[in-house]
């Protein structure tokens, strides 16, 4: 055989093989298993409360999500959808480093509509969005149900993980501390610190207020704007401000469609707010309440099961983010430092007018958080006087605030608000609840 020839068919042999390797790695591919679903596709979601949107009658009416944000007027965030198994799927909220699972989720034909339709419960906020899925798009409403009438129209788009859209032309780093006024020049102005990283183009950050903080705050710089969000199923949270010439910023804040307000920030690393310890006032020394708990069976601070103990009172809401945040730290605290010689009592205020729902809330929110202490019923969130009273404080100044008592029911200390683990204020509040503990057990009774 020649070499010419032996060549050939060496390079025809080759060509059979290669040949072979496609027409099975194809045959493979085709008949390869493949995860499946059977009801919303898994994987990153962009989701959008349409703020200044009235909501529609029949979801599915004007789905236009796809065009250009109204920056001023949508409120984006995004959101995972994950499957246990090909029918089982649940939701995870994205904010900032934060994560929020959600697995009270429903799905099916909605007869009214006739169309498929996912109900996502926040049962311990009380809220839930209610949408119709077609073709990789949702679109509802989002429903705060102890408000009345209030719902914000909702979209959301599969396969789509900028937070905010816009080209990235970044022109300056805000990451730093900003001393921020909101409402300046009315009688609602309140201070706070903004605390802000960037990276590039992308923002997280907060700010921190004497009442609490807003939690994980994510969005974007374009140009010389900042834009930032938060869902976390109870809050609503849209922050958008300007750097202006002189580097300060100037900007506006929408919380969910019913409030907006302006606020302003200038670099101040040095800026502090006033002590939480400092903020709400006692009328009084020695605590004597009676409220009911979820069962309506009345317990009081002098019953025996509290009597010498160290006791932390928490004023909260089960519609509030911050009382969740302060009470997981209670909960994740007790449990790494148990002690029989402390009693934690929780007070709830609620914004339902009926105390059965009122109640109903609570209990909810028990089973939910998996309390073990007792959870009482203070009343109504705008009818409190009488709760206040046998309190022994001036006013709620903040949801939630912690009273701290020694064994004889003085009170020790009240903190008002709580700075969440989304704020660098988290570590030294820490720091500060063991050091008052340690104090408080060192009373005596009389």
């Amino acid at each position: 055989m020649s070499v010419r020839k032996a060549i050939d068919r060496k390079i025809y042999q080759m060509r059979q093989v290669l040949f072979f390797v496609c027409c099975s790695l194809t045959i493979i591919g085709c008949v390869a298993p493949t995860k499946s679903f059977q009801k919303i596709p898994p994987g990153i979601w962009k989701g959008t409360l349409l703020l200044d949107r009235a909501p529609v009658v029949k979801y599915g009416d004007d789905r236009d999500i796809v065009k250009k944000f109204d920056f001023d007027a949508e409120l984006p965030f995004n959101f995972e959808v994950k499957y246990e198994n090909d029918s089982v799927f649940y939701f995870i909220f994205h904010n900032a480093s934060e994560r929020i699972t959600v697995r009270d989720v429903r799905f099916g034909r909605d007869k009214s509509t006739a169309k498929d339709t996912v109900i996502i419960d926040f049962p311990v906020y009380d809220t839930q969005i209610r949408a119709i899925y077609e073709d990789g798009v949702m679109e509802g409403d989002w429903i705060v149900n102890y408000k009345e009438n209030y719902r914000i129209p909702f979209k959301a788009v599969h396969g789509r993980a900028d937070r905010f859209e816009g080209v990235a032309s970044v022109t300056t780093d805000i990451t730093g501390k900003w001393e921020c006024t909101f409402d300046q020049g009315s009688e609602d102005e309140y201070k706070a610190v903004g605390i802000f990283e960037q990276k590039k183009d992308i923002i997280t950050g907060t700010f921190l207020t004497e009442t609490g903080d807003y939690r994980y705050l994510e969005g974007k710089m374009i140009g010389s704007k900042m834009y930032l969000s938060a869902f976390d199923g109870a809050h609503a949270f849209l922050f958008l401000g300007k750097i202006m010439e002189d580097g300060t910023i100037s900007g506006t804040f929408r919380s969910g469609s019913q409030h907006t307000s302006s606020w302003e920030g200038k670099r101040n690393e040095k800026f502090a707010l006033r002590s939480a310890y400092e903020l709400t006032k006692t009328n009084g020394n020695s605590l004597d309440f009676s409220f009911v708990n979820t069962e309506g069976k009345s317990i009081s601070i002098l019953d025996e099961m509290y009597k010498d103990k160290i006791k932390i009172i928490q004023i909260m809401g089960t519609w509030c983010p911050n009382c969740m945040d302060e009470t997981v730290f209670l909960k994740e605290y007790f449990i790494q430092n148990p002690d029989d010689d402390i009693a934690l009592i929780s007070i709830g205020f609620e914004r339902y007018k009926d105390d059965q729902k009122s109640i109903e809330s609570l209990r909810r929110f028990q089973q939910k958080m998996d309390i073990k202490h007792e959870v009482l019923y203070g009343g109504y969130y705008g009818d409190k006087d009488e709760s206040l009273k046998k309190l022994k404080i001036e006013k709620i100044v903040s949801y939630p605030t912690m009273i701290i008592t020694d064994r004889n029911n003085n009170i020790l200390k009240i903190h008002t608000g709580f700075s969440g683990p989304a704020t660098p204020e988290y570590g030294a509040f820490v720091n500060e609840f063991k050091t008052l503990i340690n104090e408080a057990k060192n009373t005596v009774k009389h």
